[in-house]
């Protein structure tokens, strides 16, 4: 590796903080270039110590994570924000990920398991645990029967078409729908491509909009 992946570190709990770093510490691609004990302190760190990868809790005090990390992408969409917590609730997954985190750790998390998702992450890829995966596709399959029949039967759609028509619905990129559904990223551009055929459409914009129209008067 040319250079160290700089880490920056926002969690509240000094001592699980300390405790991270020294872990990180002891792995010579990476390099922590701060703590920051609350989502403010978090912003203001990523300016002044330009982390490539953020290892973000979810409940802090001022500012939680998921807004710290909206903002975070906001300013800088360069930055990868791996969201680290002991809570594994679905609200908060699927807000984390959809306000731009690269992805979802637990801190029961192994050290050698932390230190290969950062350099994932920080090379681009979606990090999501076997058991968080599963509950992003659960939550992505609680919807109405109603509604998937309408959009099995308006847009003649498969059932696992169907299921990724939802996820596209409700906001899904395509890597975090062939992650959670464990597909490759080829084959859930596949699926993709043939529900907007199916749809009359080749953009998500348009495919979104139709299924709403659909949704909602049919």
């Amino acid at each position: 590796m040319e250079r160290k992946i700089r880490v920056l570190l926002a969690d509240d709990q000094s001592i699980l903080a300390d405790g991270i770093k020294s872990v990180l510490s002891s792995c010579p691609d990476l390099e922590v270039v701060g703590i920051a004990a609350d989502g403010f302190e978090a912003l203001r760190l990523v300016d002044s110590s330009d982390p490539d990868v953020v290892l973000m809790d979810i409940r802090m005090p001022n500012m939680n994570g998921v807004i710290a990390t909206q903002e975070i992408k906001r300013r800088r969409p360069d930055v990868k924000v791996l969201i680290l917590t002991t809570f594994d609730d679905s609200d908060y997954i699927l807000n984390a990920i959809n306000n731009g985190a690269s992805g979802y750790l637990l801190k029961d998390t192994s050290s050698a398991a932390l230190i290969d998702a950062i350099k994932n992450a920080y090379e681009g890829d979606t990090i999501l645990p076997a058991k968080i995966a599963r509950r992003i596709a659960d939550a992505a399959r609680m919807v109405s029967s109603d509604r998937e029949i309408k959009l099995k039967r308006g847009f003649g759609l498969s059932d696992r078409e169907v299921e990724i028509a939802v996820m596209i619905c409700e906001g899904f990129t395509n890597k975090q729908i062939a992650s959670a559904l464990k597909l490759t990223d080829g084959t859930a551009r596949n699926y993709i491509s043939s529900i907007y055929e199916k749809m009359g459409t080749s953009s998500r914009a348009d495919a979104v909009a139709k299924m709403k129209e659909l949704i909602a008067h049919e």
